[in-house]
């Protein structure tokens, strides 16, 4: 497997070095030269594989130069029942991601099991495991740059704490976290784990990798590596759940599955829509927004148009306050025929003229194929949808999966299986399900009276030449 860049100048990667590299050399993201394609045969050897198994079976479909014997290793040492479990055993456990039905035809896929109680926890404990060894084998240190709208950050910093050859610098919006998110991010202590809280939004700290990301001789100077779901052995690794999910609801029968997925940074659906490419049945996927709804305002209209910090919301499902969807260039770039031109020339306009409008164009009018439809998601909304999955089936979600479940059942099809992604515990968001149901979601008893714990963190201001000059005195030092 080759990996080209979606703006065309990178022709010829290896999965080693985009592993370790983030953004490509000339500012596009990586994408396969081709998808592997499966085929009906194929899917019915997987469907009753464990997740090990699967994720397996899934990677080294793409990780071509990482030795299979390594790879096995690897994922078995990532996917256990004791990383994944938060305190539930047996049979549960052992599945990493259950599925749950709330009604026939709905399903609920629990991905927030780990150690970080995030979807994102599903992809981060194998990067750790992935970068440790490519650095071992080279001999090299990472200084991995991130921004992380409440997840990424802690997913990151768990996975990567203590790790041989690994610096985390991870900057996340000042004050715009939950109580939880911060505390378990900024309470971490290891020495090679840096917080750095900046004056502004989420796409604030995005500019800022990016930035730094595409300064080539500080990048190389540095070795500046991302956990962003830029890095595309992160988006793949969530590839493997969406099969879980599917054999789990379509059994033997190859039926269509639709997921409805909330959607910030566009990375969680993207792997969604590499898993429909390689030829699993989905029918539809779902994209949910909160109010921050330019990804619905696109599938909806055909128009791009990011919004800038003071136009981005500050909402109860915070890990979706993102207005610049940096995996959707992904999308993009499938979108128009893998013309890196093309795609290079809408994110100039977007630069430009702040948007850019597919409206009357033929890859406009062709879009139906990749099966998206979207809405959006408020407040109300997500206390709403709260309360009615307590009281209805006895299951508490976060805000994020309740706005997935909201728009997931506006948009269902009868007779289409519905699985609906979960993307983290409620544990994490307690104000809101306060205000919700009127009580506190119950936490796993190793984050009880997290947020009392000592913090430690760096208040900075959104600029790239700051961000440096910190990196530069620690890497010195």
């Amino acid at each position: 497997m080759r990996y080209v860049s979606t703006r065309g100048e990178d022709r010829g990667s290896g999965f080693r070095e985009i592993l370790l590299g983030g953004l490509m050399e000339d500012g596009g993201l990586a994408m396969p030269a081709d998808y592997p394609r499966l085929s009906t045969t194929d899917l019915t050897a997987m469907r009753g594989m464990n997740y090990r198994e699967l994720a397996f079976a899934v990677l080294r479909l793409f990780a071509g130069d990482v030795p299979e014997r390594v790879l096995r290793e690897l994922v078995e040492k990532t996917y256990t029942a004791e990383v994944y479990s938060n305190g539930r055993a047996g049979e549960d456990a052992e599945e990493i991601t259950p599925v749950r039905t709330l009604e026939p035809g709905v399903h609920l896929l629990a991905l927030s099991n780990g150690p970080t109680l995030a979807f994102k926890d599903m992809a981060m404990q194998l990067l750790g495991n992935l970068f440790e060894w490519a650095l071992t084998e080279s001999g090299e240190t990472l200084n991995i740059l991130g921004a992380t709208s409440g997840d990424t950050g802690s997913s990151a910093e768990y996975a990567m704490r203590g790790k041989r050859g690994i610096r985390v610098f991870m900057l996340s919006p000042y004050g715009k976290m939950s109580a939880f998110q911060t505390a378990q991010m900024f309470s971490l202590m290891d020495e090679n784990i840096f917080n750095l809280a900046v004056r502004g939004v989420f796409d604030d700290c995005q500019d800022v990798v990016k930035a730094v990301s595409n300064d080539l001789d500080f990048k190389r100077q540095y070795r500046i590596g991302t956990v962003n779901s830029i890095n595309w052995a992160r988006v793949v690794a969530q590839v493997v759940y969406y099969f879980k999910g599917y054999f789990a609801v379509a059994g033997e029968t190859g039926t269509p599955v639709s997921f409805a997925v909330p959607s910030g940074n566009f990375g969680n659906i993207c792997a969604g829509h590499i898993a429909r490419m390689m030829g699993l049945p989905v029918r539809r996927l779902i994209l949910a927004t909160n109010e921050n709804d330019v990804l619905d305002e696109f599938f909806r209209t055909g128009v791009y148009r990011p919004r800038g910090t003071a136009e981005t919301r500050q909402t109860s499902s915070p890990s979706m306050d993102i207005s610049k969807a940096s995996n959707f260039e992904r999308f993009v770039f499938d979108l128009m025929g893998r013309d890196a031109g093309r795609v290079k020339q809408l994110w100039r306009q977007v630069e430009t003229d702040g948007a850019f409008d597919l409206r009357g164009t033929a890859e406009w009018a062709g879009i139906g194929r990749f099966g998206f439809v979207s809405g959006a998601s408020s407040h109300q909304d997500r206390l709403e949808t709260i309360r009615r999955t307590w009281e209805r089936y006895g299951v508490m979600v976060d805000p994020h999966t309740a706005d997935g479940l909201k728009v997931g059942m506006e948009l269902r099809e009868e007779g289409v299986p519905l699985v609906c992604l979960e993307t983290a515990l409620p544990a994490k968001f307690a104000e809101t399900i306060a205000e919700a149901l009127g009580r506190a979601p119950e936490r796993p008893a190793k984050f009880e009276r997290v947020e009392e714990l000592p913090q430690r963190s760096v208040v900075v201001e959104p600029d790239a030449g700051v961000v440096k000059e910190f990196i530069r005195e620690r890497v010195a030092g």
